[in-house]
């Protein structure tokens, strides 16, 4: 199975780009796509050229907002949005497909903010999507990708000490929350298969920062640890270009 995740920065603009070029080329059985901008309606008419996909969205509230969208030519068992719980079920952040041997979830962790004003909120948030996952894989093994919002590890980001306890995605809150991720259930594909290399999934569209190659590793495939012999590839799609993050791929042998 080849699984394909993507922040677009919004779906209305990525589109106008080579976006459907470049998911033929990427062909994956499933897509989970992060911050997609749009409500409902609008992710559907966007993505309604990708034919051979069953289209599943989650929109925030808030127009033009967060959101996200799953598109998988397998059926899946079944499909949810959210979490379940009403604080964190407004900006259509979390999607999960079940399939046969386990469970899918596409996510859009939230930003803790330019000045950190939502920081705490971010660590609750983490916390319980933890107690989320977990539940899921008390059932079946899970997977879950998308944009993080963490920077994990000092290799993960360019400029590590400057970022770090000032900037969103770096700090110590943020890093324990990744941590927590992975001490038990999950591991970092990406960092199972490449323990050294320096690689980044997301860069700021200011101060030339994808040019000079500033960028943060924000974008995750966790894995339960069940599934880890499973892996065979995991991939960053630096090259590919239409949002401020790349495209992140997964071939596991399901």
């Amino acid at each position: 199975m080849h699984i394909i995740s993507w922040n677009v920065n919004g779906i209305r603009a990525v589109v106008q780009k080579d976006f459907y070029d470049t998911i033929e080329k990427l062909n994956p059985d499933v897509l989970c796509l992060q911050e997609t901008k749009a409500q409902v309606d609008e992710t559907k008419k966007a993505l309604a050229p990708l034919t051979g996909y069953h289209h599943y969205y989650n929109s925030a509230e808030r127009k033009g907002y967060s959101s996200t969208a799953i598109l998988s030519k397998i059926k899946p068992l079944s499909f949810t949005n959210d979490m379940g719980i009403s604080a964190h079920d407004n900006e259509g952040r979390v999607q999960c497909n079940e399939y046969k041997d386990f469970f899918l979830v596409n996510v859009y962790v939230p930003n803790s903010g330019q000045k950190l004003d939502r920081l705490a909120y971010r660590q609750q948030w983490d916390a319980d999507f933890l107690i989320y996952l977990k539940n899921l894989e008390a059932i079946k093994p899970v997977i879950a990708c998308g944009d993080f919002n963490v920077a994990h590890r000092a290799i993960d980001l360019k400029n590590d000490k400057a970022n770090y306890n000032k900037t969103a995605g770096y700090t110590q809150i943020e890093i324990d929350g990744m941590d927590n991720f992975l001490k038990d259930q999950f591991v970092d594909s990406f960092r199972l298969l490449h323990p050294d290399e320096v690689a980044y999934t997301y860069w700021s569209y200011r101060f030339k920062a994808r040019e000079r190659n500033t960028g943060w590793r924000i974008d995750y495939f966790l894995v339960s640890k069940i599934l880890v012999d499973k892996i065979q590839a995991v991939t960053i799609y630096s090259n590919i270009l239409g949002s401020d993050h790349c495209p992140i791929g997964l071939e596991i042998d399901l």
